[in-house]
């Protein structure tokens, strides 16, 4: 009675472990991903859970919409976000699920001649399974925090949408009002011009100047329009509003200033090679492949020993106890070509994991080029190019106001004011996207780990007929 409760008590033990593991490894992944993006995402599950994501999200949506509140909606509300992280979790869970020991089979046996009955019983274990638990557990321990770094980059990666998204939605908003102002502009001086030559004072040419900015003006605003509406809506899609929330959605008549100063270049690279998801992922999955090699060298030489516990009765003889051995002789198969696989295989992920950390660099580098160009160029439009183009504005109406100028003029240089505060948005535009890519890239993005059939020797993978 006591051998059969420990082999109930034992599984029931292990399954609990594996759950715990579970649940600490999404807590994990939700406390990383807060710290990197400063939003903790939420698996929705039940319609609980829903309607207090939805009164969330209304509350964000009753003011103008920030970048952070746009990121906290992504991850709390988006249907294609709560998908990606449910199969995250998914993942984990099937990561626990390899390192587990392979349930015993039960097999029972009847049989009856003439008045005579045979019965037998027995209980068989795989000992190839039960030795290797340990290192087929450390396996599972290695691929779970393989899958928790992929879990965690994706959160990041949809924080990171979802901040370019509304940076191009304000963006385009900006440009479409000022689009919009120069319209306005542009139907005066062409009604103005329209006026002017009706009374002599204009020739045929100068009108059809005034009109040709009216007709630019027109084309350019046309085009703002539906950027601002494509910006808007792509905004919408990554926050996965439905058509009642995406009319609440209004966004800031601006983008934010510009920093007063640029964030530093030292020690970015070492920063990146500290934090980016992607070179420890690398490092998790040289784990995985060095200990899955050791897992099928062994397999390698012994694939299959089972033990098989049997008791049998039959009518008018006594009791039959005893057990049964099945081993797989390695007689055409030695397993040198395994172990062989098992080798390249560890070094090919060795060069992988260096190449990947020389990759980083490289692109934690030109991430951080393109960053501060775009700040100085943005600066640059910022202190010098648009106060400029203002102080000539200035100048001319003066000169406009002591009649040294025609209103013509005026509007000649008004039409140059307008390129450089359309350049102008576009470079703050361009910075802020800059900044979010960098900020992506000094956390990193892993790439889909590797299927099991590109790590796994088949020994590993097949020898016991397990799940695992």
């Amino acid at each position: 009675m006591k051998r059969a409760l420990f082999c109930v008590a034992v599984p029931l033990a292990l399954a609990g472990c594996a759950t715990a593991t579970i649940d600490r490894s999404l807590d994990e992944v939700r406390s990383k991903s807060k710290e990197l993006t400063g939003v903790e995402p939420r698996l929705i599950a039940t319609e609980d859970e829903r309607r207090a994501a939805a009164a969330a999200v209304d509350a964000l949506l009753a003011k103008p919409l920030t970048a952070d509140a746009a990121v906290k909606i992504a991850l709390a509300h988006s249907p294609a976000a709560q998908a990606l992280m449910h199969e995250n979790a998914a993942a984990l869970a099937a990561a626990v699920q390899r390192g587990r020991i392979v349930n015993p089979r039960f097999t029972f046996e009847r049989l009856r001649r003439g008045d005579d009955l045979e019965i037998s019983r027995m209980l068989s274990f795989e000992l190839v399974d039960l030795v290797t638990w340990p290192l087929r557990s450390q396996m599972a321990d290695a691929r779970v925090q393989q899958d928790k770094v992929r879990a965690i980059g994706d959160v990041v990666e949809l924080a990171a949408d979802a901040r370019k998204a509304w940076v191009e939605a304000v963006a385009a908003g900006q440009a479409l009002r000022y689009h919009r102002d120069v319209m306005t502009a542009a139907d005066a001086s062409a009604d103005l011009a329209r006026r002017m030559q009706g009374v002599g004072n204009f020739s045929k040419l100068q009108r059809d100047r005034q009109q040709a900015f009216y007709a630019d003006a027109a084309l350019q605003l046309a085009r703002a329009q539906h950027a601002a509406l494509a910006a808007r809506e792509r905004l919408v899609r990554q926050l996965g509003l439905d058509a009642e929330r995406a009319r609440k959605l209004t966004l800031p008549e601006r983008l934010p200033d510009l920093p007063a100063a640029p964030r530093p270049e030292a020690d970015t690279v070492k920063i990146a090679l500290d934090q980016r998801l992607d070179v420890t992922a690398a490092r998790r999955s040289l784990e995985h492949v060095a200990k899955l090699g050791g897992l099928t060298r062994v397999r390698s030489v012994v694939n299959s020993i089972e033990l098989g516990v049997e008791r049998n009765s039959e009518t008018g003889l006594p009791l039959q106890r005893g057990f049964e051995v099945e081993l797989a002789l390695p007689v055409f198969d030695p397993g040198d070509a395994l172990r062989a696989e098992v080798r390249s295989t560890y070094l090919a992920a060795v060069n992988r994991t260096r190449q990947v950390m020389l990759d980083a660099q490289s692109q934690v580098r030109e991430s951080y080029h393109a960053y501060r160009s775009a700040y100085d160029i943005a600066r640059h439009y910022r202190d010098e190019i648009v106060p400029l183009r203002q102080s000539i504005a200035d100048e001319n109406l003066l000169r406009y106001n002591g009649m040294l100028v025609g209103v013509f003029e005026l509007l000649a240089d008004a039409r140059e004011q307008v390129a450089s505060v359309i350049a102008a948005i576009d470079a703050q535009r361009e910075f802020w996207l800059a900044d979010a890519r960098l900020q992506n890239d000094l956390i990193g993005r892993p790439q889909a780990a590797p299927r099991r059939s590109e790590l796994a020797p088949r020994a590993a993978a097949d020898g016991s007929g397990s799940p695992h």
